[in-house]
């Protein structure tokens, strides 16, 4: 820069002026002062996108009990009109009802900071751009505390919380009003973001929502991570919800919930989940309808969930494919893993009522319209290093209202059942599950399991056992190990109308009362390979159908059963070679 003769300085004044200038100004500041303008005709703010907004500029009180939701939005206003930068909640309680986020904006919550979502129903509203369809594989409630559309490059920080206290949502009387005000689809949701792009949450505690704590539609490109979610004050509390999301990548998260904790419902693609811990109610990894693909879940922890962590409901028109579900742990659990294929039956076919406190399904109508739509299809689906222990279910002891069970759940296992549609192509590798067992003579005697493929255990009576498939073409068990309780008297494993299956080094815990630990029903082109039976048992393979054929039984220890193989119900002896 040239600085004409009449209007020079001494290096040391020009010091002083460059060190005097503000950071919000910086060189503008400094060459107004000696009278000079910028060589550009047009002024230029290198701080726009980097500003600070502290929200107590705003008019923020934070003294947990002023409303502060004027405050905050201006300080978000204000920072996406500068073309972003970073919203500051400082220390403080800020009370607050529905904001909105917006594009190019960093929302930091400090340590001791705290976003309070307002008791009050009357502080939240819809937003209306959300639509609403009544089908939660679309939308089915439009409320956030925290909302986004459309908007874009947008990040929600800690190391600070967000406490939507949710208990204020609900009613402990079916039929009352709960202390807010507002109830149902209506509750608000901590985080809500509908058409969004470059989405990122991190390092961040989120409680007690009023209803899902993280529910994203239609999004993409997101990353998620180092979250703590407990969200159990309420019914529906979701961890994450997804729908049609694609690009989602969630780890380090600590997810603790009374609904399901990582839904993908709709055409949820291209989605990584590893190094998390989970614990619900209900469901972890729940799929429903849509086009679900490309997804792998690695290196999770899952405790004390009963209602299946792993469940998928492929109904017509819906296509899962290509998933991984790899190094889990699974400790005090119920149905490790269900997978069905087939319409959703009415309730009254599952012999079970829902759990009063329960309504994440969509409500059953009296009769189903017909459906234009093709049978669902599953395919290509992996299950590698998962270890399971399975329980009865218990009353989780930090939910202060009741949850009920369905029968079924209490002897529920792995179960894969196809009564319409595609089921194929799926594998299980390095798989242990302790088992209770507890099924009867009774239950054990009972061949005609009813064409069911609800996901809420609506095969009533006829639970999974340890392992319960059918209709799956192209199933491969490598080093699958079932230990089952002693008073059990149904097979371990059931088989029924099952096509080209390979079983190798799979071994098994026969127990004195089951008629045999095995029961193929209908099956064709079986190999098993390797296999030890680890406890007496009468019979190793029970054999039923005529329709049962190519089965080879190689090598493996099955000297504690009293016979290897054992034919019923019109099995033919050819169906079975005996390799020994």
């Amino acid at each position: 820069m040239t600085i004409s003769t009449d209007k020079s300085l001494s290096r040391r004044k020009w010091l002083g002026f460059a060190a005097t200038a503000s950071l919000g100004t910086g060189f503008m500041t400094a060459t107004r002062a000696m009278g000079q303008e910028p060589a550009s005709s047009t002024p230029q703010d290198h701080t726009l996108g980097t500003r600070t907004y502290n929200i107590r500029d705003f008019g923020a009180k934070g003294d947990g009990v002023t409303l502060d939701t004027v405050a905050v939005q201006a300080a978000i206003d204000a920072c996406t009109k500068d073309q972003g930068g970073t919203v500051l909640v400082p220390a403080g309680v800020f009370v607050i009802g529905t904001i909105e986020m917006k594009s190019n904006v960093t929302l930091h919550i400090a340590a001791q900071g705290k976003l309070l979502g307002s008791a009050d129903g009357k502080r939240y509203h819809a937003a209306d751009a959300i639509p609403l369809s009544g089908d939660s594989t679309l939308n089915d409630g439009n409320v956030g505390l925290i909302f986004a559309v459309k908007a874009e490059n947008f990040t929600i920080e800690g190391p600070g919380t967000i406490d939507g206290q949710g208990a204020q949502f609900h009613s402990s009387t079916r039929g009352v009003p709960p202390p807010s005000g507002r109830g149902g689809n209506n509750r608000p949701y901590h985080l809500l973001f509908h058409q969004c792009k470059n989405i990122t949450v991190r390092d961040i505690t989120l409680l007690e929502s009023a209803y899902h704590s993280i529910r994203i539609i239609q999004s993409s490109y997101m990353d998620l991570t180092g979250i703590h979610i407990h969200n159990r004050a309420n019914s529906n509390n979701d961890g994450f919800h997804f729908i049609s999301a694609q690009h989602v990548h969630i780890s380090n998260c600590a997810v603790e919930c009374q609904d399901d904790a990582c839904a993908l419902f709709g055409s949820c693609k291209f989605v990584t989940i590893t190094n998390c811990s989970f614990s619900t109610r209900w469901s972890v990894f729940r799929f429903g309808g849509g086009e679900a693909e490309n997804i792998t879940v690695s290196n999770c922890l899952i405790y004390e969930t009963y209602g299946c962590p792993i469940k998928m409901h492929a109904g017509a028109g819906a296509r899962f494919e290509n998933m991984s579900f790899s190094n889990l742990v699974m400790d005090k659990v119920t149905g490790p893993i269900a997978i069905n294929v087939g319409q959703q039956p009415q309730r009254s076919l599952a012999g079970a009522s829902a759990p009063a406190q329960n309504t994440s399904a969509p409500a059953q109508t009296a009769t189903r319209q017909p459906e234009s739509r093709p049978p669902g299809v599953v395919r290509n689906i992996s299950f590698n290093g998962i270890h399971a222990t399975v329980i009865v279910p218990v009353q989780l002891t930090d939910v202060s209202f009741f949850s009920g069970y369905r029968p079924a759940e209490v002897k529920s296992c792995i179960s894969l059942n196809c009564v319409e549609g595609v089921l194929e192509m799926i594998s299980f590798n390095d798989v242990h599950v302790a088992f209770p067992g507890g099924g009867t003579a009774e239950e054990a005697a009972v061949r005609d399991v009813p064409n069911v493929a609800g996901e809420y255990f609506e095969t009533g009576i006829l639970p999974s056992y340890a392992m319960y498939v059918r209709g799956v073409r192209g199933l491969t068990l490598s080093n699958v190990r079932f230990e089952v309780g002693t008073a059990e008297a149904r097979p371990a494993v059931v088989f029924d109308r099952v096509n080209d299956a390979a079983v190798n080094g799979f071994s098994v815990q026969g127990t004195k009362e089951a008629e045999s630990s095995l029961r193929f029903i209908d099956t064709s082109d079986v190999l098993i390979s390797a296999s030890r039976l680890v406890a007496p048992s009468a019979v190793f393979l029970q054999v039923e159908g005529a329709a049962s054929q190519g089965i080879i039984i190689d090598g493996g220890d099955l000297s504690k059963a009293a016979k290897p193989v054992a034919f019923k119900a019109g099995a033919s002896e050819q169906a079975v070679k005996l390799r020994q």
